[in-house]
């Protein structure tokens, strides 16, 4: 029977613990748990705790956990992903899948042809969504950290702060990623459904930025941060 896993946003420790309202709702009234199930929680730290229900009620669900190990330690090579904000589920898609490949920083990038404008509270709620998608995904893929997901950002303001070692703009005309020497931290910029403009892939060469290409071929928005980040894991991190 497969283990039910799930991350708690909350310091974990052995012992008893209440759940919060939103875990405790989706273990008592969606999966319908009972008192003596065993399940395995994480609250990002890095380790696990594994334990059984004690108590499962409308509100409430109370755990005893009696077992902690070391997690799924990370990748070495660190990677922030600048993606280019796109509608709906190739977002979703995109952070998902960054999550499943290691990304630790992950930043929704607002660019000259993105078809998606968020303001106020709409996106408040899309980054809770984001949040959830990443929460979401290391609960399935075993991961013991999940990755930050910051707020949409104007793409001049990300690649004024963007500080990691190697950084690269992912652009058909350019150096296969191989050319380059294994870094210690890695920043992709890729961009939005209608692609970077010319301008601001040379903004991006100003900044620091090595144009960089994944192949022959022009990939979707949501599928050139899996390509790009299955060859940087194989290349220089845990593949």
């Amino acid at each position: 029977m497969r283990l039910s896993r799930f991350f708690i946003d909350a310091p974990l420790s052995l012992g008893e613990h209440d759940l919060p309202e939103a875990q405790a709702h989706y273990i008592g009234r969606v999966l319908r748990m009972a008192a003596g199930d065993a399940v395995q929680l994480f609250d990002g730290s890095g380790q696990e705790f594994l334990g059984h229900l004690l108590e499962v009620g409308k509100k409430t669900v109370r755990v005893q956990l009696s077992e902690s190990f070391a997690g799924q330690a990370d990748s070495g090579l660190k990677v922030h992903l600048g993606q280019g904000l796109s509608r709906g589920e190739r977002m979703d898609w995109a952070i998902q899948k960054a999550t499943e490949l290691g990304a630790t920083v992950i930043t929704p990038i607002v660019s000259e042809r993105c078809e998606v404008r968020l303001k106020d509270e709409r996106a408040d709620k899309r980054l809770a969504h984001w949040r959830q998608v990443a929460i979401s995904a290391c609960e399935q893929c075993g991961r013991s950290s999940v990755p930050l997901i910051n707020p949409p950002v104007l793409l001049a303001d990300w690649l004024k702060a963007c500080d990691e070692q190697l950084k690269l703009v992912l652009h058909p005309v350019a150096e296969p990623l191989l050319s380059h020497q294994k870094p210690q931290s890695l920043a992709f910029l890729i961009g939005p459904e209608g692609g970077l403009s010319e301008a601001e892939v040379e903004h991006a060469k100003a900044a620091g930025f090595h144009a960089a290409r994944l192949g022959p071929r022009v990939l979707r928005t949501e599928t050139a941060p899996v390509v790009a980040l299955a060859v940087a894991q194989q290349l220089w991190g845990d593949f």
